[in-house]
């Protein structure tokens, strides 16, 4: 188990930041998930905590030692790849083993601790199997035993599900989760899965173009996004987005097409700031349908562009003014193509992003801070 501290990391390509000015403080035993877009960071990031990337600035520090200079194996560090890294010609005993042995252990050492761990992941019938007789399901679980064996201080996984098929990465995730939960151990795992962060993490960090935009916990992460990236990066289906001017004392956001109530705490931020025109962010799955009669406070009113089945829920695009917005709530019938709808949203559930900075209107440090944004 380890304290992982990040102070000011930054990584340069020929002159351009790939990361900047990270910070990170970690508790012991804690599942970090760094997750964001292709070429945000990420990996990069990832790297440079194991010690496969030189680190361009900053410093990062384990338990109190500052390892930024240290090789991956005078750090701890055990990792996870991809491509699961196993080796072909070698069985799974034989994988799991290999660390242990360049270690110089004894061998009723290495049996013993082989045999455990692959006694807890399940893997004691597939020992003498090499990695081409295996399912991905398997050779993800024999790569996981071969970082376990290690009792390293940390774990760094690197998009180890997205080699899997969708029902057996719903499966490993639950897996992977359980198991760092039990071994306590400090864990970064790499993602563009948001909903892989959501289940997973007991932190989160949202990356856009090598800043963090946003370091928190998944709940206030969906609840509090800090802006209009992270609110559409998180969540699926994505937030809707319609630009609404400001009444009602900043209660209200109107446009054509829709009136959404905010709460209070919007309310009073939008009246202290006096804007008169925002972004209005609203989450499909807080829409839902009504009778025209029943739309007092916040609805929306469009007509119906394409429903998409989804078992016992539908998802329903629709026309709003000049705009396509996403509904998704329980199966009804009357859902057809061309026919008008009114939704109503749910209590304050509507988000309000500033048109120029992009930021949440509660937010009060200022947008170009890459801390700020990273401590909202």
């Amino acid at each position: 188990m380890a304290v992982v501290e990040i102070r000011n990391l930054k990584k340069t390509f020929s002159g351009a930041n790939a990361v900047e000015s990270l910070n990170l403080t970690t508790e012991d035993g804690e599942f970090i998930v760094i997750v964001g877009p292709s070429g945000c960071g990420k990996s990069t990031t990832m790297r440079m905590i194991a010690g496969l990337e030189e680190v361009s600035g900053g410093s990062i520090l384990i338990d109190g030692q500052d390892v930024t200079d240290l090789s991956p194996t005078e750090r701890d560090v055990a990792m996870v790849f991809q491509n699961y890294a196993l080796y072909p010609h070698l069985t799974v005993y034989d994988n799991m083993a290999f660390c242990l042995q360049v270690r110089k252990w004894p061998k009723a050492r290495i049996d013993e601790r082989v045999r455990a761990v692959a006694e807890s992941l399940s893997l004691t019938p597939l020992l003498q199997r090499k990695p081409a007789a295996l399912s991905g399901g398997q050779r993800q679980r024999v790569a996981l035993g071969r970082a376990i064996v290690r009792e390293p201080r940390i774990f760094i996984m690197d998009e180890p599900l997205s080699n899997l098929d969708a029902k057996l990465r719903v499966d490993m995730r639950g897996e992977i989760t359980k198991l760092c939960r039990r071994l306590k151990v400090t864990t970064f795992y790499v993602t563009h899965d948001q909903l892989e962060a959501l289940t997973m993490g007991h932190r989160i960090i949202v990356m856009r173009n090598g800043v963090a935009q946003q370091i928190d916990t998944p709940q206030r992460i969906y609840d509090e996004p800090v802006n209009r990236f992270v609110a559409s990066f998180i969540g699926s289906p994505s937030m809707n987005f319609l630009e609404a001017t400001v009444e009602g004392d900043g209660q209200i956001l109107r446009g054509p097409g829709f009136q959404l109530r905010v709460s209070d705490r919007i309310a009073r931020a939008l009246k202290e700031s006096s804007e008169t025109k925002v972004v209005a962010g609203i989450r499909p799955e807080h829409l839902f349908p009504v009778a025209d009669g029943d739309s007092a406070g916040g609805w929306v009113q469009g007509r119906i562009e394409l429903v998409e089945p989804l078992g016992s829920q539908v998802m329903v695009q629709v026309m709003v003014g000049n705009s396509v917005i996403v509904a998704q709530f329980e199966r009804q019938p009357g859902l057809d193509v061309g026919r008008a709808i009114t939704l109503q949203h749910k209590t304050d559930a509507p988000h309000a992003f500033d048109v120029e900075t992009e930021r949440t209107v509660l937010a009060a440090a200022p947008a170009e801070s890459p801390a700020a944004l990273a401590s909202a």
